[in-house]
């Protein structure tokens, strides 16, 4: 039974984060319906000719995340009575704060069912025992000197971006990044900052509600215009290279010289949102702009859209003429970050259970990306999709004279959570459009979501 139940590609490396995704997808479709009791570790190891280790941090990471329940002398089954308890018991509490409800195709966030629970206790745990009493105290602002030490490593390895520890400045998540470096702009004389048109409505309001103007700079087919940044005369940018948000292109070679020469003419200063650059399924990743003008450009990421948002946990890295003013700023921010959670993050880098993460959901997401391409080519067939294979969104463009307003509105009715591309406009015009998610989604929910979404756009006809 389990020899059927669970194919494993040997060939290809992480065979434990082979073996979790197919339990839960047996899981998730009722193969292993909750009370189902699952063979000793010992004993499915024999089966599937596999060491036992690999099955206990199988079984270890499902039950953390609830999966599974193990018990002393009763064996581990399949969870789902004991969850529901649990959610009923929390209903009951008074005064309790309504989780967020979860949405169909809504963009930017992960599934969070995904997050390594299991690496993370290890490495968190590894991290109590092992740290010195002194690491309780207030620690340096720009943040745990080992994770400043991994980060540099880790984004010169796989973002080719050109850090040193010293410049690293660790923030709660990609806001506090932009809230401090909108902070450092305004204090240098800056009174407004150049932004991709369409570009994030979310990054909008972080640098607006910190005193920056924004001067919308067109996107086409291959980025940001720069020869419009040039003529707008802000002394700073904010881009996404390595895939444009919301359009889904990436910055091409031409516009990527032309933007650094603009900064190096001008003194001006580049902004890079790297917010999901580790995600490209057709080919690898663009390199990160940082990497070939350091001196240029501000460089900002996170975990949040890797790992979870709840983990408030980023980074940025300044050219040196900036990075005094960026460093007194984070510390009047907040004294320094949860420096427990950071060298928490620090152990995973460092153990390599980060780059096994991030395989396991390139993989995953490249599986609901094309689901969701196919439903929306079943569904809304004729409706052009945008962007290239990365990320955790695409775009799709409606009809001419349907309001996207209207129909992320009546969609929003019915349980989805699309987003209105003219909302990501700041001088409005341009195609109606969808910004959809899919990384938190299966390839069955995106096929129920984008049928029920067909039902809702609204023909140009219904719109005259």
């Amino acid at each position: 039974m389990w020899e059927a139940l669970v194919q494993l590609d040997r060939g290809r490396p992480g065979l434990a984060d082979q073996l979790v995704d197919t339990l839960r997808e047996a899981i998730a479709d009722g193969r292993l319906p909750p009370g189902t009791r699952l063979p000793s570790t010992r004993a499915l190891a024999k089966d599937l000719a596999l060491s036992r280790g690999v099955v206990v941090e199988a079984y270890e990471q499902l039950a953390a995340e609830g999966r599974l329940l193990s018990r002393q002398g009763a064996g581990t089954v399949v969870a789902g009575l004991v969850r529901e308890t649990v959610e009923r018991r929390a209903a009951d509490l008074p005064n309790r704060v309504p989780d967020q409800p979860h949405t169909l195709l809504r963009p930017g966030v992960p599934d969070f069912g995904m997050f390594p629970r299991a690496a993370w206790r290890r490495v968190y745990e590894r991290t109590l025992m092992g740290m010195a009493d002194a690491a309780l105290d207030y620690g340096d602002p720009s943040g745990a000197r080992r994770l400043r030490v991994e980060l540099a490593s880790y984004l010169g390895r796989v973002r080719g971006a050109r850090v040193d520890p010293g410049g690293v400045v660790v923030t709660t998540g990609a806001a506090q990044g932009f809230a401090v470096l909108a902070a450092a702009l305004r204090a240098g004389g800056a009174t407004a900052i150049g932004f991709e048109e369409p570009g994030s409505y979310g990054v909008r309001g972080h640098l607006e509600s910190h005193g920056l103007r924004l001067v919308p700079v067109p996107v086409d087919g291959d980025g940001i215009d720069v020869a419009a940044l040039d003529r707008s005369g802000t002394p700073a940018v904010f881009v996404t290279p390595a895939h444009q948000f919301p359009t889904g292109v990436v910055l091409a070679p031409g516009r990527r010289a032309a933007l650094v020469e603009w900064a190096r003419r001008t003194g001006g200063l580049i902004v890079e949102d790297d917010y999901d650059a580790e995600f490209r399924y057709d080919r690898d990743p663009v390199g990160c702009l940082q990497g070939i003008a350091p001196d240029e450009v501000a460089y900002i990421g996170s975990v949040s859209k890797a790992l979870a948002p709840a983990l408030r946990l980023g980074w940025l890295a300044v050219p040196g003429k900036w990075r005094d003013a960026v460093a007194e700023r984070k510390a009047w921010a907040d004294l320094g970050g949860p420096v427990l959670e950071q060298l928490a993050f620090a152990e995973l880098l460092a153990s390599g259970g980060y780059d096994r993460h991030l395989r396991r959901a390139r993989l995953e997401h490249r599986r609901r990306r094309d689901a969701l391409v196919t439903a929306l080519r079943r569904h809304l067939p004729g409706l052009r999709i945008s962007g290239v294979a990365a990320g955790l969104h695409l775009v799709v463009e409606l009809p001419e004279g349907v309001d996207d307003e209207a129909v992320a509105g009546r969609a929003r009715a019915a349980g989805l959570g699309p987003l209105p591309l003219s909302r990501m406009r700041l001088s409005g015009g341009g195609p109606p459009g969808l910004v959809l998610g899919y990384a938190a989604n299966a390839p069955g929910e995106l096929e129920t979501a984008v049928a029920r979404l067909g039902t809702l756009v609204t023909s140009p006809r219904e719109a005259v």
